[in-house]
């Protein structure tokens, strides 16, 4: 029997009657373009993150590319960020004009170290922006301290940690401005592109607004440069049906990874580190290991996936490398050659988990 790295069917069977249902009053509507549904699902979200304002947009991408936009971060402007992180992180920064600075990461939870980020202010820095990696949240509290001191803006990546919260305050609430991505694959996913900025301000909320619908606020009538980045009503179906099960999605995936935990205590690998500083909602469950291609071999054979989540830290990429010659992150470096992640979902049964374990037991023996 194989086992994926995720299962999404066991979700949608389990919720098919009201997506179904869902899906088929909107073709009945025939609203597809910024319908109820969206606006629904914003106020949802919105009331669930405890923020004034939630955006749909079209991906997790556009929400990081729209946030530093309205946030006013553009050409010629740095922004401080993590190389340990899917490449959207950057590539949204440099969508805007701006350049990443890449600071390491702290080598237990594999977020932005805060100890690091004020040596690599310069004159033209004017954000910082945090990834909640692998759904375990950056220490916002440090960081956000950082970016009062430094009069810098606050965008917080929230891609793979939609549910995870620091003292009761979700991530998302936590800075000027956070982008979310509903790939399908997330803690809250649709079935196929969907994102979210959401923020407490009234002015990046209406930029985001406008730069989402081609710069307009009325129709027809455009006041600046925007995009056609907006949430499918199909989509926010999906995610409406979704986001009152997120709690306990997140519920589950905390029990695979505390399984993982147990029975992989006794042996040479590192289990992902939980700082108690807020809740990992585990997007996905990363052990370091010296033996990985060892282990994902006997995994393979045994018919169970696993994934590198990230075999190359960004400043080594081919699109950014040239740009930052002799640029030295060893902890990035060093947790990006021995990082695997293991399949983890909240469906994911109890044999399964064990089944994992065992095999990666036998690969270590």
């Amino acid at each position: 029997m194989t086992i994926p790295m995720v299962d999404l069917s066991a979700q949608y069977h389990a919720l098919q009657a009201e997506i179904d249902a869902g899906l088929a009053a909107t073709l009945q509507s025939t609203q597809f373009i910024l319908g109820p549904n969206v606006r629904a699902f914003e106020e949802e979200a919105a009331a669930y993150l405890g923020v004034k304002h939630a955006i749909g947009v079209a991906n997790g991408t556009d929400a990081l590319h729209l946030a530093l936009l309205a946030a006013g971060i553009g050409e010629g402007d740095e922004v401080i960020t993590s190389p340990f992180t899917f490449i959207a992180t950057a590539e949204a920064i440099r969508y805007v004009g701006a350049r990443p600075v890449f600071v390491d990461i702290d080598p237990r939870t594999f977020n932005l170290d805060p100890d690091l980020i004020e040596a690599a202010i310069t004159p033209k820095t004017r954000a910082i922006l945090p990834v909640h990696l692998f759904g375990q949240p950056a220490d916002m509290a440090a960081i956000r301290a950082i970016a009062i001191r430094h009069q810098l803006k606050l965008i917080e990546d929230c891609a793979q940690s939609f549910g995870a919260d620091i003292a009761g305050h979700m991530t998302g609430s936590l800075g000027d401005a956070g982008a979310f991505s509903f790939f399908p694959s997330k803690n809250l996913g649709c079935f196929g592109d969907g994102g979210m900025v959401t923020t407490d301000s009234d002015a990046i909320a209406e930029k985001v607004r406008m730069l989402r619908n081609h710069g307009s606020k009325v129709r027809y009538y455009h006041d600046i440069i925007g995009y056609n980045s907006r949430l499918d009503e199909m989509q926010a179906v999906i995610l409406r049906a979704k986001l009152p099960h997120i709690d306990s999605y997140n519920r589950e995936r905390r029990r695979v990874a505390h399984r993982y935990n147990a029975n992989l205590a006794d042996l040479p690998v590192v289990t992902p580190h939980e700082d108690g500083i807020g809740t990992h909602v585990f997007h996905q469950y990363t052990l370091l290991t010296e033996r990985r291609e060892a282990i994902q071999q006997a995994l393979q054979a045994e018919g169970i996936a696993s994934a590198i989540y990230y075999p190359i830290p960004l400043h080594q990429q081919n699109v950014f490398k040239a740009d930052y010659p002799g640029l030295s992150l060893p902890v990035a470096e060093d947790v990006a050659r021995r990082c695997l992640s293991l399949p983890i979902y909240p469906e994911l049964p109890d044999a399964s988990i064990d089944r994992i374990c065992a095999v990666i037991r036998r690969a270590l023996g």
